[in-house]
């Protein structure tokens, strides 16, 4: 049989789970982004908008959303119930237009109608958590982050770069083992990865290119016997 040799240490397992990943899902964070948007201001109000909501959803939603209220100031001023009709169907509607106007109106008076690029800056915007943070900052800007849905949570674990649960715990101990530059293809990576093969309820171990160095694989681990 053949004999299949697992990374030695954490460190050397996350580095190849990123090797690996890269060549199933090709691109850079952008490319990998499923929410279509032009620029930072509206990346952001689509990943508050994907709370709670598909992504297929919020890309019906926001063509006519951004042809409406194009800048920062302009959705500012959008009439809280022409917003609520608008993003109805991405649910939670009401909580949602309170923080879009709430970010909206921060990124205008605080920030001059740019959004900020700082990890506190943009946590101090209404509906902005560290997960929308991560997601604005790696794939708008360029810049590192690891954002950490259910999917970047439950595959860390299976593939034992983590026992963390609290999301924040999760993105500390990932960032430790990979390269800053690799945080926000990597999240994206394992959200296909998630959704396509590691499924929550039946995942494809017999299809998966992580199997062989995965500890929760049910596939078995051929050894050779001498």
């Amino acid at each position: 049989m053949r004999f299949v040799a697992r990374p030695r240490s954490l460190r050397a397992r996350a580095a190849e789970i990123v090797t690996r990943l890269a060549r199933e899902f090709p691109g850079t964070a952008a490319q990998l982004c499923a929410l279509e948007h032009d620029g930072s201001f509206q990346l952001l109000v689509a990943t508050i908008l994907s709370a709670q909501c598909t992504d297929e959803r919020v890309n019906m939603v926001t063509p006519g959303l951004f042809a409406t209220y194009p800048t920062p100031q302009s959705l500012a001023d959008a009439p809280g119930e022409d917003l609520e009709e608008r993003i109805r169907s991405t649910g939670f509607f009401r909580s949602k237009t309170k923080n879009l106007l709430g970010m909206a109106r921060g990124v205008t008076e605080r920030f001059g109608g740019e959004v900020p690029s700082s990890m506190e800056d943009l946590t101090s915007l209404p509906g902005v958590g560290r997960k929308t943070a991560n997601v604005v900052r790696s794939v708008a800007m360029g810049l590192p982050g690891l954002p950490v849905d259910t999917h970047v949570g439950r595959l860390t674990r299976r593939l034992g770069l983590t026992t963390q649960t609290d999301p924040v715990k999760v993105e500390s101990e990932i960032d430790a083992l990979v390269p800053p530059e690799e945080w926000g293809a990597l999240s994206l990576r394992l959200i296909l990865h998630g959704r396509k093969t590691c499924r929550a309820r039946t995942p494809r171990c017999d299809e998966c290119v992580l199997a062989d160095i995965c500890p929760s694989s049910l596939v078995p681990l051929q050894r050779s016997s001498g």
